[in-house]
């Protein structure tokens, strides 16, 4: 069949099934072959590549993955979708589509099981409702992937590539950055989407680091630290840190800090990444 990034035949395919778009889904379709493009360009598939798409709608960017990829793995929520899917994706040997919410799956197990000794790459226009919930997935839950190429909303690619010492920066930025090296690759503007959603949006490439950008004791101890350093960003890391899960004393926290080479009065914003970790090894060593 002919293309979905036809807005003409987008339409068809939503009136033929009585497609109901749901807000609480987040669901837009794009209906721009020059974004998609771009998305594929950015994403550097080759015939060896095997891609995960979270949220494929009625199958738009998946049939561009299909004709760039060797396996896509389109994962949908919404089982009102899958007929639709079946009927636009018949042509697409290449392609299978998992009825399920992403945030439920064993991801990891799923593509260890499904293609074994392989890394996959996530290329998706995500719903932005759970935008951040899933990348994190992808990355915390160490599935094997050397890419994440998704669309999301502008202000969270902002956030994703913020540097320190910015308004963007926060806990998202450094956790993201601490496994990835991001890249914006374009712009998109509302008009591209049926519905047109009430966002500019951006696509993004993660480059997934082969090892973390820095060294720490305990992974969990370093999230924990950088979610409590901006949990209230006018405090300064003392008081941030003294109303955290360690139970550790101002006292024991201003020693750690002073072991770590960081003022107490300067607030999360202001660390490094490499900051974050001194920071939270030192907290590592005495809990």
């Amino acid at each position: 069949m002919e293309k979905l990034s036809s807005p003409k035949i987008t339409k068809e395919i939503v009136n033929k099934y009585g497609f109901k778009f749901s807000k609480s889904l987040g669901q837009n379709f794009l209906i721009d072959e020059n974004i998609i493009y771009k998305i594929i360009e950015g994403s550097q598939i080759t015939k060896e590549d095997i891609i995960v798409e979270v949220g494929p709608g009625i199958g738009t960017l998946t049939q561009y993955l299909a004709d760039k990829a060797e396996k896509v793995l389109a994962i949908e929520i919404d089982k009102s979708l899958i007929p639709i899917l079946e009927e636009t994706l018949k042509d697409y040997e290449n392609v299978e589509v998992i009825n399920s919410d992403v945030l439920d799956l064993d991801l990891k197990g799923l593509i260890e099981n499904k293609f074994p000794d392989r890394k996959v790459k996530v290329v998706a226009n995500l719903p932005y409702y759970v935008t951040t919930p899933i990348i994190m997935k992808f990355l915390e839950e160490e599935v094997p992937v050397k890419d994440i190429v998704v669309m999301v909303q502008k202000e969270v690619a902002d956030r994703l590539k913020a540097k320190p010492k910015t308004k963007d920066y926060g806990s998202l930025s450094v956790a993201v950055q601490y496994y990835c090296e991001p890249e914006i690759i374009t712009r998109v503007p509302k008009s591209v989407f049926i519905p047109n959603p009430n966002v500019e949006s951006t696509v993004i490439r993660l480059k997934v680091l082969e090892n973390p950008k820095v060294n720490v004791k305990d992974k969990k101890v370093f999230l924990n630290v950088v979610r409590a350093s901006f949990a209230k960003r006018r405090k300064t890391l003392l008081n941030s840190l003294s109303f955290s899960d360690f139970e550790l004393s101002k006292d024991e926290i201003k020693k750690i800090l002073k072991a770590s080479n960081i003022d107490s009065n300067r607030r999360g914003e202001s660390l490094t990444i490499q900051e974050f970790a001194i920071l939270s090894n030192n907290i590592s060593s005495i809990l």
